[in-house]
């Protein structure tokens, strides 16, 4: 019989923080299914667009050569990754019991990221709108909108998670309840910068392909 305490993938507090630790492995844990679910819309939403992607689907309209500002979204993608860098060593000063502000400086940098990212992306859903590229112009364009705002409202999400966050370490610190949401936001964030690769993978670079 093999014995000992089960261990599940990904961001946890260590042993060294211990029952918040414990009590953080099964949580987390049930957030990793929460996140599947999420993944699977994302899925269906990558499967739409995939399937308009022929010439037909773009009713004579703009086709993805003519939206995408490929110089723009490599910017968006270059700040969406900084910013899991530094939730990263938020996480990780949560995890070695560093000071408050430490947490909240890392917090604050990735909350500014994640607001310039939405707003690089807004600039260029304006920009798309002004040329008459909108979601009813054709089926490209309507699953186009269905797919990358929809993953810009998770952001938008996961930015006010963490104004709400930085409030909770106010008022609350460092505490079991705190540190667990803290964990969840982290795994929360990460999981929409791997959705944006895929985004910008088959999205704006198989467009200009």
């Amino acid at each position: 019989m093999i014995t000992g305490t089960l261990r599940h993938p990904g961001i946890n507090l260590g042993e060294h923080h211990g029952e918040d630790h414990e009590t953080a492995e099964t949580k987390v844990f049930g957030f990793w299914v929460f996140l599947m679910s999420d993944l699977i819309i994302f899925g269906l939403m990558f499967a739409t667009y995939i399937t308009m992607q022929t010439p037909w689907s773009y009713a004579e309209g703009p086709t993805p050569v003519d939206v995408t500002n490929l110089g723009s979204v490599f910017a968006q993608t270059m700040v969406l990754l900084i910013s899991s860098l530094t939730f990263g060593f938020a996480a990780l000063a949560v995890r070695h019991k560093h000071s408050l502000p430490r947490i909240n400086f890392w917090m604050v940098i990735t909350l500014l990221l994640g607001l310039a990212f939405l707003y690089m992306e807004l600039h260029d859903f304006h920009d798309m709108l002004a040329m008459g590229a909108g979601p009813d112009r054709s089926g490209y364009l309507s699953s186009f909108f269905g797919l990358v705002p929809l993953h810009g409202l998770h952001v938008a999400a996961g930015c006010v998670w963490i104004v709400v966050m930085l409030i909770q370490l106010q008022v609350f610190g460092t505490n079991t309840v705190v540190k667990v949401r803290l964990l969840q936001l982290s795994l929360f964030w990460h999981f929409l910068d791997i959705v944006w690769i895929g985004i910008f993978s088959i999205v704006y670079l198989g467009g200009v392909a």
